[in-house]
């Protein structure tokens, strides 16, 4: 399990703007402006009124000291801080919960890989035997219909850009594997957001072509961290 390294703040959200900021009323009643890691349009997680799980960074130079961690949906956590997924899935590796990625000796972060160098891969596994694993993370949190998760939740030319380099490593001879981290438990499976980005979606099915691996994993969340339950199927139709 993933913890959390500050504990957890109760709160309701009031409303989300400017896309990383988050007005929220805390259990208290004091009314604060928490940091909202995460670039998207968080579709169907940002309703006012939502319950909230909040951490409260110690940094007294930090201008907010607040971070939205969680968002329940329904019954459901929501995973939103997109600062958090490499860390959960390289927790979930190192225990060897992931095991379409055991059996690697060395795991780097952040590792400059792509197309002139300009790029960072989230995961690089490394292995005498095994050779090289190029892991690209993605946080998915979009729910369009009951159990069906999707990413991208918003046309990303960045996620875009990530599926050619991958794409690149595997025609190179290398793994390369595309994570979806479904940050919700009450998704069944997963799939590209088509009707959202389509040419991510033929990006996606142009890569698995080539060799490109997709796994697609759960979490739960809780206030004690978050655990991934297990793995999802990836539907393209």
């Amino acid at each position: 399990m993933h913890r959390f390294d500050q504990p957890l703040h109760q709160g309701r959200l009031i409303k989300r703007y400017k896309r990383f900021l988050a007005d929220i009323e805390l259990s208290s009643g004091e009314l604060i402006t928490a940091h909202c890691a995460n670039t998207g349009p968080m579709t169907g997680c940002a309703e006012p009124g939502s319950a909230v799980l909040l951490t409260k960074s110690d940094n007294p130079a930090r201008k907010l000291q607040y971070s939205l961690e969680l968002i329940k949906v329904g019954r459901t956590w929501v995973g939103i801080n997109t600062a958090r997924p490499n860390a959960i899935v390289e927790d979930a590796i190192v225990s060897g919960a992931v095991k379409e990625l055991k059996g690697y000796e060395g795991l780097r972060r952040e590792v400059k890989y792509g197309r002139g160098g300009k790029s960072r891969i989230d995961i690089l596994l490394e292995d005498e035997k095994h050779g090289r694993c190029w892991v690209e993370v993605k946080n998915t949190t979009l729910l369009t219909e009951p159990g069906m998760a999707r990413f991208p939740d918003a046309v990303t030319t960045r996620g875009q850009k990530h599926l050619q380099e991958l794409t690149d490593m595997a025609k190179a001879g290398d793994r390369a594997v595309i994570f979806f981290l479904v940050n919700r438990a009450d998704a069944a499976r997963m799939g590209p957001a088509d009707e959202i980005d389509p040419v991510y979606g033929k990006l996606l099915r142009k890569a698995l072509k080539a060799g490109v691996e997709a796994l697609a994993y759960q979490v739960k969340n809780t206030k004690r961290g978050a655990q991934i339950t297990g793995r999802l199927p990836v539907v393209l139709d």
